[in-house]
This record gives C-alpha cells, structure tokens and sequence, in this order.
C-alpha cells in the first residue's frame, strides 16, 4: 500500500512541478495561465511536493499566502502519511 501511494504522489508531484514551471513561462509571456484552482487541486490530490518544489525552483507563486503556506502544509502533511503507513 504505501509503495503504491508513493509511486502515485510521486508522479502527481511531477505533473505538478511541470504544470508550475508552464506556468511561470506562460506568466512571463503574458500568456493564457494555468487556473490556481487546478495547481489547488493536484496538490490537494497528492502533489503537494511537487508544488513546494515549483513554487522555489521557478520562483512562482512564492508572494502569495495561500501558495506559501498551503503548499507546505499540504507537502507535510502528505509526507507524514507517508512515512505512516510505511513504518
């Protein structure tokens, strides 16, 4: 169970980060933008990790409260079901 949850998270995580760096390159060009809504919700579903990893490696998101702290809590929260059901 918790292999499988982590291969999930993971590739969650990863779709996510991709959707961030997207993002910042769409935002910069003045482009149609990825809603917050959607990042929201994969991140809620799992990606969390993926998002904080975002929000720092592209520098997006990391003025807005409710990116800088849900993130985060979202990633650590995750994490720590995580290392419960692997123990």
């Amino acid at each position: 169970m918790g292999q499988a949850l982590l291969a999930y998270m993971s590739i969650i995580s990863m779709v996510l980060l991709i959707l961030m760096g997207m993002d910042k390159s769409r935002a910069k060009k003045h482009e149609w933008r990825i809603a917050e809504r959607t990042l929201f919700t994969l991140a809620l579903v799992g990606g969390a990790v993926g998002g904080v990893l975002g929000m720092y490696l592209f520098r997006h998101k990391t003025r807005h409260n409710s990116f800088a702290f849900g993130f985060p809590l979202l990633a650590a929260i995750q994490i720590f079901i995580i290392v419960q059901l692997w123990i």
